[in-house]
């Protein structure tokens, strides 16, 4: 057996294999996997084989298209057949919300790339004829949609790895995973140890128990699944005389995936009475092995399906698949540098492995290789959830995720399993008044605060919810008078050190600032792309606070530290530090009643340390809403003091809490845009209007500096610009296709109604050489394409004279 190698994977399933190959397709060819039986034990070779590119996140879809392309090329290089079946498939919606998804979804596929269309209940009827169509309104058809044969795709992934250079060992069974101190791997296995640079957790059902071997917890669950395959189906046998196979439907009523197997047909089901598997941990000892069969489990299921499917109930059953799959919280892949480890990659959590496995793998060995993936794939990112989850909250999000696979996912829908799980000092006094929750990284953030008769809960909707009264009013309180909320939800570092300063110039790109000031950078990654949107406080010589996403802590973290430097220490205290802001017209007048320090010749972008009611303080006059603004920092354990002190002072000006729905209408009115939507690692500086806070004039070599010179000589090609939408009942979510002159040119980034100036906007990107006021274009929403036109000037304050005056 070979003993060292530059990266090992643990795990021969078609993930585990997607991965080996792609790192020899880029170029690395001293790589080898090793697994505990054959190739695709554990999940892969039990599962469906089905593949699809729907999903909501755009990212995913497009990695879910280039899987789906692969396998032809994989065919092509090992002459080995993956039993392809393109015959397409169709989703069913039976209600307008489902329909509306679908409407939504067709919409991000024009400018991808994906040839889906929306199809009538009369057409779904011809396309799919086992279809009984009472009921339903509209559907999405995918040409792309089939099946395969898993067991030959994924060795059809091992020959190709083995063609580049590749080794695979199997019945080799991985016991510990120990690192050296230069950060490489010494990895025990049953037939001696593997001396490797890197390591990759492929381990699928065992993912888990790998990970534990070098005390990493990986937020995974398997849950039982259960699919059944039927006798022969005459109808189908009759299309098989023509030679016709029948398409794949999704029934996401029926909870259910259908498609032709043989002369019958394989039903699968996403059933609420669903199972977890394997709680305390998987048993080394499974492996091919099939769970007892579970009727009852699915008997409402079934019950549903006769009716959708009729010709299945006329079928007898041939056989029945019951086997685990392991999911994450949220259903997406876990795949990544792990935080806080040296040279540990993850590849697990890939529930839809024929869907998303070669996507995994070419954004893990691009990863890898290039040191970044080529698109934002934050969305499967390992590093987007914390150290703060735990078994006890994965299990319950993870029977949510089971129980939700086919159901509507609506932009503003808040899932309630396994909340609340992390609160501030303030739950309960945001609970009295009110507060409607969401939830970031854990986090219970409040979304809004309902009054009287306004239901305490948000109705998940495509279209304005009802919400839209309590943003409003939330939106006057703060340009009219003063409105408070939380910052907690930003995520916080201190940078320290006699080298603090030298190292936040290399790593940011903008300019650090002085003592007592702040600035706004953008991070770079080596290829020009925004990897932050930070705000950088200077309180002494060599002591500094960031602030950024919370959401994103944890990814920014790994950064940091996988860029340290001596003499430099960066803390995370996003959890350690917390406050408040204010923001109105009146937010001066309110502090001012909170502190003895005179706050009238405090400047924008001003930071103090003062006392405010009881409490030390760090006080930052800036604002997300783009008005006049403090940003108030505290310990956790004054937090509640510094409340009743803002809150006293603020009642003879009407001060209004509000949340995170007013926020986002807020900033719409000054352009600003968000983390993830208009700034993500999909886009550059230049092209979003970020490259306006890069120091070009600093004598740094700052990370990502000769691609944002690049574009300062040769302009990108698109540029974010901001619309006036002639919306009715439904606003830009993100995503949505922008036409000009009959053809897509751009897509929306996000959107939604500026309560303040009573219309509909969104941020999107055009060509730069049609980005001029008044440009009027068409922006498809949920189907219907809207007029809107350019616009420049901001909706509020557009001279800045309320922000910094």
């Amino acid at each position: 057996m070979q003993t060292s190698t530059r990266v090992l994977i643990i795990g021969g399933g078609v993930v585990g294999a997607s991965v080996l190959y792609h790192l020899t397709k880029l170029g690395w060819s001293d790589v080898m996997l090793v697994e505990r039986s054959e190739l695709t034990s554990g999940s892969t070779w039990h599962a469906a084989g089905g593949f699809h590119t729907l999903n909501g996140d755009t990212n995913m879809a497009a990695l879910q298209g280039y899987t789906i392309r692969l396998y032809k090329e994989l065919e092509e290089i090992t002459g080995m057949s993956c039993g392809l079946h393109h015959v397409g498939g169709v989703t069913l919606a039976d209600n307008q919300d489902r329909f509306d998804m679908l409407l939504a979804e067709r919409a991000k596929h024009r400018f991808m790339g994906l040839d889906t269309e929306i199809v009538s209940p009369e057409e779904i009827q011809k396309i799919a004829p086992v279809t009984n169509i009472d009921g339903i309104i509209g559907g999405l058809y995918d040409p792309l949609d089939g099946h395969l044969d898993p067991s030959g795709t994924t060795h059809a992934y091992a020959r190709a790895a083995k063609m580049g250079g590749a080794t695979i060992e199997t019945h080799c069974m991985v016991q510990e995973t120990n690192q050296r101190s230069d950060g490489t791997w010494d990895v025990v296995t049953d037939k001696g140890t593997i001396h490797a640079e890197h390591i990759v957790n492929a381990g699928g059902l065992w993912a888990r128990e790998v990970g534990a071997m070098a005390g990493v917890y990986f937020p995974l669950h398997p849950m039982e699944h259960q699919y059944l395959v039927t006798e022969d189906v005459p109808m189908i046998v009759e299309m098989m005389k023509d030679g016709i196979e029948h398409p794949h439907v999704m029934d996401p009523a029926g909870e259910s995936y259908l498609r032709q197997e043989g002369k019958g047909l394989c039903i699968g089901f996403y059933e609420q009475t669903c199972r977890p598997w394997s709680v305390d941990g998987t048993p080394w000892s499974f492996g091919q092995d099939l769970l007892q069969d579970d009727f009852d489990k699915i008997e409402d299921s079934i019950a549903f399906a006769y009716k959708r499917f009729p010709d299945l109930e006329r079928a007898g059953v041939k056989n029945v698949i019951h086997g685990p799959f392991t999911f994450a919280p949220d259903g997406n892949p876990l795949v990544g540098p792990v935080p806080g480890m040296r040279n540990y990659w993850s590849a697990c959590g890939v529930m839809a492995g024929f869907s998303q496995g070669g996507g995994v793998g070419l954004t893990l060995a691009q990863w890898m290789i290039e040191g970044e993936p080529e698109r934002d794939v934050m969305a499967m990112d390992v590093a987007r959830f914390g150290d703060w989850i735990t078994p006890g909250y994965t299990l319950p999000k993870v029977i949510e995720n089971y129980q939700k696979r086919f159901s509507v996912a609506y932009p503003n829908e808040e899932l309630p399993a396994a909340r609340p799980h992390r609160t501030t000092p303030m739950y309960d006094i945001f609970t009295e008044m009110g507060a409607v929750w969401g939830q970031q990284f854990g986090l219970e953030v409040p979304n809004y605060f309902a009054r009287g008769d306004e239901p305490s809960f948000e109705t998940p909707s495509f279209r304005r919810s009802d919400a839209f009264d309590a943003t409003a009013r939330e939106v006057k309180a703060v340009r009219s008078s003063v409105g408070i909320n939380e910052v907690q939800n930003f995520g916080k570092f201190l940078v320290k050190g006699p080298n603090a300063r030298a190292w936040l110039d290399r790593i940011m790109a903008g300019r650090v600032p002085a003592k007592g000031r702040l600035s706004l950078t953008p991070m770079l990654s080596e290829k020009g792309k925004l990897i932050g949107d930070f705000t950088i406080s200077c309180l002494a010589e060599d002591l500094f606070q960031l602030t950024a996403s919370y959401g994103s802590q944890s990814y920014h973290y790994r950064w940091f530290l996988n860029h340290l430097e001596d003499g430099v220490e960066v803390d995370n205290i996003s959890d350690r530090r917390t406050g408040f802001q204010i923001a109105g017209p009146r937010a001066r007048d309110v502090l001012q009643a909170c502190t003895r320090r005179d706050v009238s010749d405090m400047k924008f972008l001003d930071v103090w340390e003062m006392t405010v009611g009881q409490s030390k303080c760090i006080v930052q006059r800036v604002s997300y809403t783009g008005d006049l603004g403090f940003e108030i920092y505290c310990d956790p354990m004054d937090q509640r003091s510094l409340w009743q002190h803002l809150w006293e002072a603020g009642q003879q000006h009407g001060i209004t809490p509000f949340g995170m729905r007013a926020m986002m209408s807020l900033r719409l009115d000054k352009f600003f845009g968000s983390w993830m939507s208009e700034f993500s690692p999909d886009y550059t500086a230049a092209e979003t209007g970020l490259d306006r806070f890069i120091s070009f004039k600093k004598n740094t070599t700052f990370i990502g500096r000769a691609a944002a010179e690049a574009e300062r000589t040769t302009p990108p090609d698109r540029q974010l610009v901001a619309f006036k939408v002639e919306a009715e009942d439904a606003d830009v979510q993100g995503y949505e296709p922008i036409w000009l002159e009959g053809a897509v040119v751009g897509f929306c980034t996000s959107g939604g109604y500026s309560h303040y100036s009573g219309t509909s906007v969104a941020l999107g990107f055009v060509p730069r050489a049609r980005a001029v006021e008044g440009l009027a274009v068409e922006i498809e929403i949920l189907g219907q394409m809207r007029p809107a036109h350019l616009i420049t000037a901001p909706l509020f304050d557009p001279d800045g004279a309320a922000m910094r005056g």
